[in-house]
């Protein structure tokens, strides 16, 4: 479980860089945040460098949260966020620059949306999944992808 203040202080954090990488088609910058995409995704939430920047930083500075929220759709968001950087870092190396910038656009809008109105897109598509997965493949598949919740998430 995590305080759901982390990750749309990331997702503010990530809008300014991939607003950065919008307009000056950087791949080496999108590179970086693909890897903190990655980090939360694969290595887990708590391991973002956003999320010790959070964890160090804002949160001493807050009041306990008042409601916690399960690790898995966030990461999930995350996995969403590493596959758009890869297309976009990819196309942006390789001359493609209108594959990548569309792509950046769409994470941006993503992460934008979770920043400014605390609406996480990869979370309601994770949410959404879950409900239209056959009850069997349910109890198999999620778990699996979420990886083991640690103790450590919870400042995250």
């Amino acid at each position: 479980m995590i305080d759901p203040r982390g990750p749309r202080f990331a997702a503010a954090i990530t809008t300014v860089v991939l607003a950065i990488v919008l307009l000056t088609g950087s791949a080496w910058l999108l590179a970086a945040q693909t890897v903190v995409f990655a980090l939360g995704a694969f290595v887990g939430l708590n391991r973002s460098p956003y999320a010790a920047i959070f964890r160090r930083v804002v949160r001493p500075r807050l009041a306990p949260p008042t409601e916690l929220e399960s690790t898995g759709p966030p990461r999930f968001a995350q996995g969403v966020g590493f596959a758009f950087g890869v297309i976009g870092t990819l196309a942006l190396a390789l001359g493609a620059s209108t594959i990548g910038l569309v792509a950046v656009g769409l994470a941006l809008g993503a992460a934008f949306l979770n920043a400014a109105f605390g609406f996480c897109l990869g979370c309601e598509i994770y949410l959404l999944g879950r409900r239209l997965l056959p009850a069997r493949a349910r109890s198999v598949v999620p778990a699996a992808a979420a990886g083991p919740v640690v103790a450590e998430e919870v400042a995250a």
